[in-house]
């Protein structure tokens, strides 16, 4: 197995027999909670790029349409609701494994596989949105509030396609993320978290991979609604889990370096917001204007996705 970026191991498996079935849209049903974000001008990526090979740069304008975004990520609970309704099989369980971070392998799960210059991620059998760290644990019951993870995009664009909405584009993500602050850096604004004292949102804090003093409370995920709202009353924008977005990962650069690692990663979907395993020494990915791809088909326990609908 190889990795992808420092973020996201890559899947390298056999495919199944056949696409991920896509559910027939829904007439547009908003999850309970959601917010509705005015159109206009939307800003994209930075004036001031820290990782350029990613595509950070330059700070952009565009205009987007109102939309409805849900106040946080999709728990377990409201996807046990879909699997029940639908009889859906997600693409870890066609597969029959999924990759999970080393610290929170279960006891007794035995031996596993690595990525190859990621080995913090292991190939787990058996792990998936209900069977998170492979003890068997039904999340839904255990986890119910915690975003879903170990879903794919192709996962998360059922879901989303069931409930009459759609996965969100970068300009609308970074539009809603910002809660009306601009080019700022996080959500709540500039201000750095750190590993002593200031908390604002589920990252990484002590030496990553091998310690976390999960000194924010929480060594794996969060709730779907914790920490502080943004501005627009949004909860995770920044930290917790990797969101999925409706598109495909393009790396707009001039360097040769980054033209050419991007070409590498065709066919990739954009995932924006960073994790609970990011940290500044690391993965310094849990900007606003941060991103990363990874390929569609691909599951892990720090990705999971929120849907958004039609404005008015």
């Amino acid at each position: 197995m190889r990795g992808s970026s420092c973020c996201t191991p890559e899947t390298t498996r056999e495919p199944t027999t056949g696409p991920v079935e896509m559910l027939p849209a829904a007439a547009p049903r908003p999850d309970s909670d959601t917010v509705l974000i005015s159109g206009g001008k939307a800003l994209i990526g930075t004036a001031r790029p820290l990782l350029p090979q990613d595509g950070e740069g330059s700070l952009r304008e565009k205009r987007v349409a109102s939309f409805r975004i849900g106040v946080a990520c999709v728990t377990n609970r409201q996807f046990a609701g879909f699997i029940k309704q639908t009889g859906f099989v997600t693409e870890a369980e066609r597969f029959g494994w999924s990759y999970v971070f080393h610290h929170h392998v279960a006891e007794g799960v035995g031996p596993t596989q690595g990525v190859l210059d990621l080995e913090w991620w292991r190939r787990v059998d058996g792990a998936t949105w209900r069977n998170i760290t492979g003890d068997g644990v039904d999340a839904s019951v255990a986890l119910p509030d915690h975003p879903v993870v170990h879903v794919s995009w192709n996962d998360a664009r059922a879901y989303a396609n069931w409930v009459g909405g759609r996965l969100p584009t970068e300009a609308e993500w970074e539009h809603a993320a910002r809660g009306g602050l601009g080019d700022a850096r996080f959500p709540w604004g500039d201000d750095e978290p750190d590993d002593t004292g200031f908390f604002p949102c589920n990252i990484w804090q002590g030496r990553f991979p091998e310690e976390n003093t999960a000194a924010d409370g929480y060594h794996a995920t969060a709730p779907a609604r914790s920490f502080e709202p943004n501005g627009y009353g949004l909860y995770n924008m920044a930290g917790n889990v990797w969101e999925w977005t409706s598109e495909p990962f393009v790396v707009r650069s001039q360097r040769r370096a980054a033209r050419a690692a991007a070409e590498g990663k065709k066919g990739y979907r954009l995932l924006k917001g960073g994790s609970h395993l990011c940290h500044r020494s690391y993965c310094y990915r849990y900007r606003i204007a941060a991103r990363t791809g990874n390929s569609p088909d691909t599951t892990t326990s720090h990705q999971g996705f929120r849907v958004v609908w039609p404005g008015g």
